[in-house]
Formats: structure tokens, sequence, C-alpha cells
């Protein structure tokens, strides 16, 4: 189940049913062209199991989680690490790691905080293309 998953590649998990969110996958999904990346909804199953697992415990949906090379991250760390590893001038935006994360996660935790009222939340999660539905775990069918 979750624990043969994480290995593999690096997961993002994020809050399926936030419009800016799941606009943000998309954009990741995006730049990707490797496919280096797989990500999970908080709300699956499969993030259920994962965070079990996980130092982490239980995850709050207004924090994004970057799984990768064994280690857990999140919230700002997390969307920085997710930058280091896209192609292209994003990168760059890596270099903010220096920054202490209690700073860089105020601004993180309020726009968090905000991110539906600024931008709406679905009744639903998001339902992957089938271009790349592969690299979406916990849908049922891996």
């Amino acid at each position: 189940m979750a624990r043969r998953h994480l290995g593999e590649h690096p997961i993002v998990f994020f809050d399926g049913e936030c419009n800016f969110c799941n606009g943000r996958i998309n954009w990741i999904i995006k730049k990707d062209r490797d496919g280096l990346f797989r990500f999970a909804s908080l709300q699956s199953s499969f993030a259920e199991e994962a965070f079990r697992q996980s130092p982490l415990g239980p995850v709050s949906l207004d924090t994004m989680v970057l799984y990768e090379g064994g280690k857990w991250y999140t919230r700002s760390t997390a969307v920085l690490r997710i930058c280091r590893r896209l192609p292209g001038g994003w990168k760059w935006l890596s270099l903010l790691l220096c920054i202490p994360r209690p700073l860089r996660d105020l601004g993180y935790r309020w726009f968090a905080a905000n991110r539906y009222r600024l931008f709406g939340k679905a009744e639903t999660c998001m339902l992957p293309t089938p271009e790349v539905r592969a690299r979406f775990l916990g849908l049922g069918d891996e």
C-alpha cells in the first residue's frame, strides 16, 4: 500500500479540494516534463496510511507535504524543495531555504488560512486526466 510507493519518487501531498492547490499541482505536472513527482490528495486513504507510518502523524488540510529521499517536508520547505527539482529558473527559489523556516512559514500559514476565500473550494477532489493518472497515488487502481 502506501509503504511500497514511498521510496520510488518524490510525492507531493496536497489539499485535493483547494482550487489554488489543484492549480499548483497542474502547474508542477506541466513543468515536470520527466514525470519525477507523484501526487496524493491529503483526503485520500493513501495519504492517511502514509502519515500513519510517518513521524508527522495526522496532517491538516492547509499543509502541503513533500516526501523526498526518505524525509518529510512541510509548508514552505516542501514548496521550495519542489521548485528546486523543476527545470529552469524555478530552482533559484530554493535559495529562500536559507531564510529561517519559522519566518518562511509565517507567510505560508497566512496564505493557507485564506486560500479558500481567495480561490474557492471544489466540491470534490480533482480528477487527473488519463495522461497523468498514473502519477496520482490513492485513486484506487494502482
